[in-house]
C-alpha cells in the first residue's frame, strides 16, 4: 500500500495529520487548477482552501479504486465552474489539427527556462485571457486534459459528461484558442510594425 492510500484510509477514520498529509500534497495541483479556472490569485486561493474542506467533507464517498490526484482535482473543478457561473459570466468555449492542417500547440508554461522568462511570462498571461472565454465546463475539460493528462474518459466521469461530449468540447476549444492566439499574434505584429523606422 502506498502512502497516499494509508493516508486516505487514516483520514476516512478521523485522523486530520494523514488528511494534512494529502492536503500538502495536492495543495499546489490544487491550486494551479483553480487559478487557471478562475484567472485571480486571491480567488484560486478561497477555491482551494473550499476545495480541501470538500474533500474532507466527502471523504466517505472517495472510491479507493480512484485515483486520489484525479478525485480532488475533479472537486476543484466542480467548484469553480459553480463559481465561475454563479459570477454571471457568460463565456463561449491542444494539439489538434485547425482546418488547414496544421497543428496548434499551446506552450509548455510550467517548464523552468530563464533565458525565455519574459516571453513565458507574457504567453502565460495571454493565455489566461484567452481561458476567461471559454465556457467554464469547456475551460474546466481543456485544463484537466492538457495540464494533468486527465484522459477523456476520466473528465467525462469527472464532468459527467458522455466521452464524445468531452471530444466535441476539446474539439471546439482548441479551435477557439487557436483562432484567438493567432488573433492576438497578428495584432502584436501589427503594433510593433507602427512603432518601426518606415523606409524612405
Amino acid at each position: 500500500m502506498t502512502d497516499e492510500k494509508a493516508w486516505v484510509l487514516q483520514a476516512q477514520q478521523g485522523n486530520d495529520e494523514a488528511f494534512t498529509n494529502l492536503v500538502e500534497t495536492y495543495q499546489k495541483p490544487v491550486y494551479n487548477l483553480c487559478y487557471r479556472m478562475v484567472g485571480e490569485p486571491e480567488e484560486a486561493e478561497d477555491a482551494a482552501q473550499e476545495t480541501f474542506l470538500r474533500a474532507y467533507q466527502n471523504l466517505h464517498r472517495y472510491d479507493p479504486s480512484r485515483s486520489f490526484g484525479t478525485w480532488i482535482l475533479s472537486i476543484a473543478a466542480h467548484y469553480c465552474i459553480d463559481r465561475l457561473r454563479k459570477r454571471k459570466f457568460l463565456m463561449f468555449s491542444m494539439d489538434a489539427e485547425n482546418e488547414d492542417g496544421s497543428s496548434f500547440e499551446l506552450p509548455d508554461l510550467d517548464s523552468p527556462n530563464p533565458e525565455v522568462e519574459s516571453v513565458t511570462k507574457e504567453e502565460r498571461d495571454r493565455l489566461h485571457l484567452m481561458l476567461k472565454d471559454l465556457d467554464a465546463t469547456d475551460r474546466a475539460a481543456v485544463i484537466m486534459r492538457y495540464w494533468y493528462d486527465f484522459s477523456e474518459v476520466e473528465i467525462a466521469k469527472s464532468l459527467k459528461l458522455t466521452v464524445s461530449a468531452v471530444k466535441s468540447r476539446l474539439h471546439r476549444s482548441r479551435r477557439a484558442l487557436a483562432g484567438m492566439w493567432q488573433e492576438n499574434e497578428s495584432h502584436a505584429h501589427a503594433e510593433r510594425r507602427v512603432y518601426e523606422t518606415p523606409a524612405f
